[in-house]
């Protein structure tokens, strides 16, 4: 009988076997198989929830192994956004490095304002994110940061280079300056910074892009405000000096690497933010390579 061959598949009695067979027919409300002289077999309704139970095996088997995929960091997509400062040290560090080591993990990066980057990570459109002075939020949760003073950016002919070792914002006033737009983390505390030392530096160039500051600053068109890490490849070329501003709000920036409170992150999310943290502990440029 069926019942005794599948009760000795699964080393159990033929009773229970049978009794399995009832209560899902009840359940079902059909009978499910169906007796003749050879035995048994499945009714119409009974074939249907066979190939039923052997596709929902199917699926499952494949979502293990897609499951399995991800935790092997195979497969995948991580969301990331940050400041433009961070682009340049970012992107041909960690990022180059992780991509290198998990070419089937896609990321996407986008690049935004403070207020943006605090907006994609609380309402989960990023999981990760790399801002400057960000605010506080109770959404937010800063998983690495960098201590990252805001110092004067300028080319190596600026007029008071050579002279002094630092330069207050006093000092400043008689030079041009490009400055990111108010929803910026450093432009937020440069304005901060003005309101300290009661110094009011009207910009020349307002934008949202890192780059336009470094070739306003490189043209000889005036000086901006920037962290030793947004300008770390232009230090080591020589082509841009950082000069320390005798300012505690702007000696005391801070760069974060953000998640959201009680986000769970994917296993490849969770990789690139150890790269993220890793780069950012290290990288404090507090004075060396400026």
């Amino acid at each position: 009988m069926v019942a005794c061959a599948a009760a000795d598949s699964l080393d159990v009695a033929p009773s229970a076997v049978s009794r399995q067979i009832a209560l899902l027919e009840q359940e079902v409300e059909t009978p499910l198989v169906e007796r003749h002289k050879r035995g048994v077999r499945p009714t119409e309704a009974g074939a249907l929830l066979i190939e039923y139970i052997g596709q929902q095996r199917s699926h499952q088997a494949d979502l293990l192994s897609k499951l399995q995929e991800i935790l092997g960091l195979r497969r995948g997509t991580v969301a990331v956004v940050m400041g433009d400062g961070f682009v340049s040290a970012m992107v041909a560090g960690p990022i180059k490095q992780f991509c290198q080591q998990y070419p089937e993990i896609s990321v996407t990066l986008d690049i935004c304002g403070t207020n943006d980057v605090m907006r994609k990570v609380s309402e989960d459109e990023a999981e990760i994110g790399l801002v400057f002075n960000p605010p506080s939020d109770a959404r937010i949760v800063c998983r690495a940061s960098s201590h990252q003073p805001l110092h004067a950016i300028v080319s190596p002919r600026f007029p008071v280079l050579g002279t002094v070792k630092s330069v207050t914002l006093h000092d400043l006033l008689p030079y041009p300056v490009a400055l990111t737009h108010p929803a910026y983390g450093t432009r937020q505390l440069v304005d901060a910074a003005m309101m300290l030392d009661k110094v009011r530096l009207t910009p020349t160039i307002t934008t949202n892009s890192a780059a336009v500051l470094k070739i306003f600053a490189t043209s000889d068109l005036g000086f901006t405000f920037l962290s030793p890490l947004s300008i770390a490849t232009e230090l080591a070329t020589g082509e841009l000096i950082a000069v320390p501003v005798q300012n505690p709000l702007l000696q005391n920036s801070e760069a974060h690497v953000v998640t959201r409170v009680g986000r769970q992150l994917s296993p490849a999310a969770n990789r690139l933010l150890q790269k993220l943290n890793t780069q950012m502990r290290q990288y404090r440029l507090d004075g060396p390579a400026a």
